[in-house]
């Protein structure tokens, strides 16, 4: 449990998902990524949470929600359009007509796919650590192949990477972590957020259940945001953008502009971090959302 934080299970979409929330105003929803759970806002939430009524779901298959076997060949029983329907659901569960989100890594997949798909919903967007999948997918070379490996061979056909990760659940995520990191280790995550993101990986289910959403995000995800570019559609809200130094968007050359075919309205800002941003930096991701979203106008 995040200080401060109470849990509740939410029904949405079939599904139940684990909700922790605190704090009250404006309805802001955080969205963690892969390998992790709501623990990676810990160390901002409870600031954030002075300010609006926070919301951290664990997505479906990770933390403490449902985890439903994948789909095969279609792959959306983990596409990012489903999970954005998982948190329009809990929405509606919790009475709540718009809010602002915030999400990081798939996260922020599913937070972007939410503003195209239900934009009457969202206020404010906040991006944090990614590009568009199929803009990321497009930009490759040998150098980020080999830094972001994890998208080919999480997405290859089951069982294959289940099997493999599965000789060592604990050891590969602990890798994934401390390798994604500037300082190479795992001091920048607390004891209880560090083992819940351990733990979760001895659970065969949700092993296949992040496999299942790369899967999604190398088929039904891309070719979404492939179809969504080609009608020239665009996300309306206002999208604050922020980047680590040392992280995947910036591998890219170019993580401003690869958003900017996108938004109609763009801001973006750097820290000096790894890919965890909400852990490796927290005052830097303070500093650069809550004024975005404490502005109403």
């Amino acid at each position: 449990m995040i200080s401060g934080f109470t849990q509740s299970d939410v029904k949405t979409n079939g599904i139940r998902l684990s909700v922790h929330q605190a704090g009250e105003g404006e309805p802001l929803i955080l969205l963690h990524g892969y390998p992790q759970n709501h623990h990676c806002w810990e160390k901002v939430a409870p600031a954030l949470a002075a300010h609006f009524h926070v919301i951290i779901p664990d997505l479906r298959g990770y933390g403490h929600s449902d985890a439903p076997p994948g789909d095969c060949p279609q792959h959306s029983t983990y596409s990012k359009r489903t999970m954005a329907q998982d948190i329009l659901g809990m929405m509606d569960a919790l009475q709540i007509e718009r809010a602002h989100i915030l999400g990081h890594d798939r996260g922020g997949r599913v937070a972007y796919r939410f503003a195209l798909d239900h934009p009457t919903r969202l206020r404010k967007l906040g991006i944090i650590e990614i590009v568009p999948t199929g803009d990321f997918w497009a930009s490759w070379n040998a150098d980020l192949a080999m830094k972001a490996y994890h998208w080919t061979f999480l997405a290859q056909p089951a069982p294959m990477p289940e099997t493999l990760i599965g000789a060592d659940p604990r050891g590969y995520i602990l890798h994934t972590l401390e390798s994604w990191t500037l300082g190479k280790s795992s001091a920048a995550f607390s004891d209880a957020a560090l083992e819940s993101y351990l733990a979760q990986a001895e659970d065969p289910a949700r092993i296949h259940a992040m496999c299942a959403d790369y899967r999604a995000g190398a088929t039904f995800d891309k070719t979404l945001d492939e179809a969504d570019r080609k009608q020239g559609h665009k996300i309306a809200a206002p999208l604050r953008f922020l980047w680590a130094e040392g992280g995947f968007p910036a591998q890219t050359g170019k993580p401003r502009a690869l958003w900017e075919a996108w938004a109609t309205d763009l801001t973006d800002a750097s820290c000096v971090s790894g890919h965890f941003a909400m852990e490796e930096a927290p005052q830097d991701v303070l500093a650069t959302f809550l004024p975005f979203f404490a502005d109403s106008d």
